[in-house]
C-alpha cells in the first residue's frame, strides 16, 4: 500500500505543471540548465517537482528559506541523475541549507562505533553529506557554484555525488554500476587516476583536478564528478578515459552538449 501511494504521488507530481517562476529561477541560476535538449529539461522538471515535495528542506543559521533556494539545489541533484535509472536519492531525508560558510556541530561517537584515533577537528565547511543523516550545504557557495561553471567548483554536485556513492551502503568512490564489466573498467580507470593525482598533490604540481580529490577514493569521485558536468570539455582532454567512464555511469555527455550549443550559437 504504501508503496503504491507513493508511486502515485509521484505520478501525479510529474503531470504538474511546471511553475514559470521556478524555470526562471533555474534558467538564472544554473548555467548547464540552457544546454539542455527540450525532452531533457522536460524530465529533470518532473524529476524536481518529486524531489521538491519529498525531501524535508530546512533554512538554519537564519537563512530565510525561499522558492529560489530549494529549486536552485533540486535542479543540480536531479540533472546527476537525469540519465540514471533512480529512486529520487532514496537515502536523502533532509535537506539543511546554511546562509554562508558553516562550522557543522560536533559529532557524537556512537554506540558501537569503535575510534582508534581522534576525530577530526570541527572546521568551516561549505557541504557535507551523511551516509544516514542529511545533506548540508552552504546558499552563497551553491548559488557561486550554480552559476560560474567555468571554475569547476559546485557543492551540490559535490554533496550529491557523495550521496550516489553511499548507494551501495559504502563511501568508496564507486557507486553501484550496472554489470562487472563496468565495474572492472571503472576500477581501473579511477584507481589510475586517483594514484595520479595524488602523486601531482604530494610533490606540490599543479593539478587540473582539484587536490582535495587525492584526500581518498570518495572525495575522487566526488571531485571528477564536479569537473565533468562543469567542464566537460577541458576533463575530456586532460583524462579522456576518466570523462568516459563518468559518461557511461551518468549515461550523459555533458562535452557534447557544450559542443551542440556552441555550433549552434555560431550558426
Amino acid at each position: 500500500m504504501f508503496h503504491w501511494l507513493r508511486d502515485h504521488n509521484r505520478t501525479e507530481a510529474r503531470k504538474r505543471r511546471f511553475p514559470a517562476e521556478w524555470e526562471e529561477f533555474v534558467r538564472k541560476n544554473v548555467i548547464h540548465y540552457s544546454l539542455l535538449e527540450d525532452a531533457e529539461r522536460a524530465e529533470l522538471q518532473a524529476m524536481m517537482q518529486v524531489f521538491l515535495e519529498e525531501k524535508e528542506w530546512e533554512g538554519c543559521g537564519g537563512l530565510e528559506l525561499t522558492d529560489e533556494i530549494r529549486v536552485t539545489i533540486a535542479a543540480q541533484a536531479c540533472l546527476l541523475q537525469l540519465g540514471l535509472p533512480h529512486d529520487y536519492y532514496r537515502n536523502v531525508e533532509t535537506i539543511l541549507i546554511y546562509p554562508s560558510t558553516v562550522v557543522p556541530p560536533e559529532r557524537r561517537v556512537g554506540v558501537f562505533e569503535r575510534v582508534d584515533g581522534p576525530l577530526e577537528p570541527d572546521t568551516p565547511i561549505l557541504g557535507q553529506a551523511f551516509a544516514q543523516g542529511p545533506v548540508i550545504l552552504v546558499w552563497d557557495a551553491v548559488l557561486h557554484g550554480a552559476r560560474h561553471p567555468e571554475q569547476g567548483h559546485n557543492v551540490v554536485y559535490h554533496e550529491f555525488a557523495h550521496k550516489l556513492d553511499m548507494l551501495d551502503g559504502s563511501a568508496d568512490g564507486t557507486p553501484p554500476l550496472a554489470d562487472r564489466e563496468q565495474l572492472d573498467k571503472w576500477v581501473a580507470v579511477c584507481t589510475r587516476e586517483f594514484l595520479r593525482l595524488r602523486s601531482l598533490a604530494e610533490n606540490g604540481h599543479k593539478t587540473f583536478l582539484d587536490s582535495y580529490g587525492a584526500k581518498n577514493e570518495a572525495e575522487f569521485f566526488a571531485v571528477a564528478t564536479e569537473e565533468f558536468f562543469d567542464r566537460p570539455l577541458a576533463l575530456q582532454q586532460h583524462a579522456p578515459d576518466l570523462y568516459r567512464v563518468l559518461s557511461d555511469y551518468y549515461l550523459q555527455d555533458p562535452a557534447a552538449r557544450v559542443n551542440r550549443t556552441r555550433a549552434v550559437k555560431e550558426e
